[in-house]
């Protein structure tokens, strides 16, 4: 017996103590993270009435439309009573989405929601996220195959999720960065490397006073000049083959015809660029000409972007032109991040919390409020007391036992409400 004792000593030992505190409190967080993503998307009425959603949890249907046929994507409330007992894909949240749960990509389910929907969405956008693949590697996730420990990261740009060790740069700490765009969104949207050299966290950069970013040799980056210098970085030039500078000068010259981005209002980045020599021949104040007037690096990496950096992009006519070509505008909205709807979600979902005690006390007179506080403090000594014997016998608290518990209280308080004498005056 002696030694049963003490090997249940040693085993308490082991075993980590956890509180009811620490319980509540995990339980808090979880809560809060799934206020997060669900908080601002609506879980009994389908959103396809909204029309494109500015953002919204999404959820692919396996069941419904495996791999092989047309993608589609459903909202939070068809998920729960459209395809409840179906094998879903959860895509986090996607911009501009309608729900497509019961169009025509549905063979054989009929929207129980909002089954009047248009055949197709064609404003929305598809991926490989939709049906369970991700990043260039394209493969599920988890992956049961992978067994390398990997976190996920959006592009805020193609909204795909990429393993981090397949971005081309190693993500800084997660609380160090707020948002990310892929290697491919990097090259189709070059401009953003004009921006990249002064804002993202991973600074890439030419300049002395700048960290350049995985820098191994000039085979697989491009050293882009101001328009008025003509030659290379003194610490680059030497090592730069002839095919090398011809690919510095194609760039040059498609940089010079890139529309450019101005400021609109004041911001940190004028202090930057206060002693810098501008391009007379630039747009007055367009802020992208200042960026490029200074040499930056291309890579063919991700960056990584810190919080507003959004509010440091350009608004003039020609980028917004610039923007609306290549399908980006939403950069320049800040309500478009993902933070702002997580943030949206938990101040809705805040407002919905409520007391229900305090609500049924609010709304009695004073009479009322100490019968209810009398009765409240009498059902939570015997609940205690009851709970207690369980306790003290080391056995499990089973439904059963509550039902019981609740039927023998209610029981005693009608013995007890039977019992009164009522007097009349």
């Amino acid at each position: 017996m002696a030694g049963a004792e003490g090997h249940a000593g040693r085993q308490s030992e082991l075993e980590p103590v956890v509180s009811l505190v620490d319980v509540l409190e995990e339980d808090e967080e979880l809560e809060n993270e799934a206020c997060a993503v669900l908080g601002g998307s609506d879980s009994e009425k389908c959103s396809y009435s909204q029309g494109s959603v500015k953002r919204q949890a999404l959820y692919a249907c396996s069941t419904c439309t495996p791999e092989g046929e047309e993608p589609a994507g459903i909202c939070l409330a068809c998920s729960y009573e459209c395809h409840g007992s179906h094998k879903l894909f959860e895509l986090y949240t996607k911009r501009n989405f309608r729900c497509d749960c019961g169009n025509s990509k549905f063979k054989n389910l009929e929207c129980k929601l909002f089954p009047d929907k248009a055949k197709t969405n064609s404003g929305n956008k598809y991926n490989d996220n939709f049906f369970g693949l991700y990043c260039i590697c394209k493969r599920p996730y988890p992956d049961p195959e992978d067994e390398i420990p990997d976190e996920m990261i959006q592009c805020i740009v193609c909204e795909d999720w990429f393993h981090g060790r397949h971005l081309g740069a190693i993500p800084p700490e997660s609380g160090d960065f707020q948002e990310m765009v892929c290697q491919a969104c990097m090259k189709r949207c070059a401009f953003l490397w004009a921006y990249a050299a002064q804002l993202a966290v991973t600074k890439v950069s030419a300049e002395d006073d700048g960290l350049v970013l995985n820098v191994d040799g000039i085979g697989d980056q491009e050293v882009i000049k101001p328009e008025n210098g003509d030659h290379l970085d003194s610490t680059l030039k030497e090592d730069v083959p002839e095919h090398g500078k011809d690919a510095v000068k194609e760039v040059k010259a498609e940089q010079t015809n890139e529309p450019c981005t101005s400021s609109s209002s004041e911001s940190d980045l004028q202090t930057v660029f206060k002693n810098q020599h501008l391009n007379t021949e630039s747009q007055p104040g367009c802020r992208l000409q200042e960026l490029k007037a200074k040499q930056f690096v291309k890579k063919d990496t991700a960056t990584y972007w810190p919080l507003n950096w959004r509010s440091k992009l350009c608004t003039c006519k020609d980028c917004m032109k610039m923007y609306g070509d290549l399908d980006v505008l939403f950069l320049t909205d800040e309500y478009d991040t993902v933070l702002a709807y997580e943030n949206k979600g938990k101040v809705d979902q805040a407002a919905d919390r409520r007391d229900p005690l305090m609500d049924t006390l609010n709304s009695m007179n004073r009479v009322q409020q100490v019968e209810l506080i009398c009765e409240y403090n009498d059902l939570k000594t015997e609940l205690k007391d009851y709970l207690k014997r369980f306790a003290d016998e080391g056995t499990v608290v089973k439904r059963e036992d509550i039902q019981q518990f609740f039927e023998e209280f209610q029981s005693k308080k009608r013995r007890r409400v039977d019992g009164m004498q009522y007097y009349c005056s």
